[in-house]
């Protein structure tokens, strides 16, 4: 650690990031199309299908299956990501005017609450699993957001990308352990069971935040007067002592905002992508049952969860030291999370003819990946820190279109293509990658800007 930083301060920053990165942890169980639960951010009812076009009825009370079709599925599968998009910016907004504490875990027990009324809402229809899904994304966006802000208080500059990779890497860490454990529980207790589970994990885990969880240094009861002294004066040129006005014409005139929205959209179109089809992907090239796809379905998250950790740890690590300049780190980690898992996507395509090479080069593609901890996905607190909610919540709505017309596209293709879909999804995304990687090594920044100021005096 810095001598800047006494170590009993880095342990408590990190229960700090700890207790993010368990609240992360708590995910939502959703199915793939083979009949097994996963993990990802746009889907949550169980399906099993007998044809493309049709469900079938199933009589059982452990696994119930619905007649929906293929239509109202996409629109239950997507859902969630309206939610998410609509909250994004509300949330950020209201993040720097009401307590981090109250907001973050509100919407932690109440979009747990949702997870368990989802199998209740199945056997009163589609509408009524849709519009709870729809509600969990709003829940979940200001969950997403809002939590990310804590670190404006908590992160001195030197440590900044080590704790909130730490946070962030739960959302990570949880489809792994979800696609491990979920295809056992639905074939012993049944897909409801799923849902109640992790619904009582995250209303358990809301209370664990409310009581654990302190959201400004010195009202923390086992950090010493020094220690607080320590954290708050580095961090005395990004906390505000009231809430700002936003330069509205400034920002939307701001070249390195644009260009880290850009590379978030790939970002998230990309793991999108590759969260959502992997377990198809592997069923369609191996045609491997439900637990073996989960097991294998699940070592992508698992490899890029250590990823996003061993990031974090390196951009600080060259920072702390002179290594690189912030600029220079920033652009670095971009360059890796986008470029490498666009080479190792191609790899997959042409260098992967064996069962082992194909795990090899998608793991890969998955994790690598996770160096944007240390890039994009940390770049909006070097620019803009008074403002960082607000512009948080703004790149993250850019991100999440992109993922979700990743899902979208990619099931088009794969409904209407027969004969090589995989080749044109896996170009598009390293189209993506590509292109806004280019932008962002021509206009990406690393300092406050102008706009961002203390001493800026002209707003909207």
């Amino acid at each position: 650690m810095d001598n800047q930083v006494p170590p009993r301060k880095e342990k408590e920053e990190a229960a700090q990031a700890v207790e993010l990165g368990t609240f992360l942890w708590h995910i939502h169980p959703t199915p793939t199309h083979h009949g097994t639960c996963c993990y990802n951010p746009g889907q949550l009812i169980f399906f099993k299908y007998e044809s493309q076009e049709r469900i079938s009825v199933c009589c059982s009370t452990k696994n119930p299956v619905y007649n929906w079709s293929t239509e109202i599925q996409g629109i239950m599968l997507s859902s969630i990501f309206y939610g998410l998009l609509i909250s994004q910016i509300p949330a950020g907004y209201l993040s720097g005017i009401y307590s981090l504490k109250k907001m973050v875990g509100s919407a932690l027990f109440l979009s747990s609450l949702f997870t368990l009324l989802i199998p209740l809402a199945a056997e009163f229809g589609e509408a009524l699993v849709i519009i709870c899904r729809v509600i969990q994304g709003l829940f979940q966006g200001m969950a997403l957001t809002t939590q990310q802000v804590v670190w404006i208080k908590w992160a001195p500059p030197l440590e900044q990308v080590r704790l909130t990779s730490l946070s962030l890497s739960g959302l990570l860490l949880g489809p792994c352990v979800v696609l491990l454990i979920t295809g056992f529980i639905c074939d012993s207790l049944g897909w409801p069971m799923v849902f109640y589970i992790f619904g009582a994990c995250g209303c358990a885990l809301s209370l664990l935040w409310f009581v654990l969880f302190y959201e400004d240094p010195k009202d923390h009861p086992c950090i010493s007067k020094s220690e607080k002294e320590c954290i708050t004066s580095t961090l005395a040129q990004q906390v505000s002592s009231s809430a700002p006005s936003l330069p509205i014409k400034a920002v939307l005139k701001s070249p390195p905002l644009w260009v880290i929205s850009l590379c978030n959209f790939a970002f998230f179109w990309a793991n999108s992508f590759l969260s959502l089809y992997t377990p198809m992907f592997i069923n369609s090239k191996f045609h491997i049952n439900v637990k073996e796809n989960g097991l294998l379905s699940s070592l992508p998250h698992l490899f890029a969860w250590i990823f996003a950790i061993l990031a974090g740890h390196m951009a600080d690590v060259f920072l702390s030291r002179n290594i690189l300049s912030l600029l220079t780190i920033r652009k670095l980690f971009t360059l890796l999370g986008l470029l490498l898992p666009a080479l190792f996507s191609l790899c997959l395509l042409y260098l992967s003819s064996s069962f082992h090479g194909t795990m090899i080069f998608l793991i890969l593609a998955n994790a690598t990946g996770s160096f944007c901890m240390g890039g994009i996905l940390i770049n909006v607190l070097d620019i803009a820190p008074r403002y960082y909610g607000f512009l948080k919540g703004f790149t993250n709505v850019i991100g999440l279109t992109g993922g979700l017309v990743a899902s979208t596209v990619t099931g088009v293709i794969l409904s209407q293509d027969q004969d090589s879909p995989w080749l044109k999804i896996f170009f598009m995304m390293v189209a993506n990658n590509v292109i806004s990687l280019i932008f962002y090594l021509i206009f990406a920044k690393a300092e406050i800007q102008d706009w961002a100021k203390e001493t800026q005096n002209t707003y909207l």
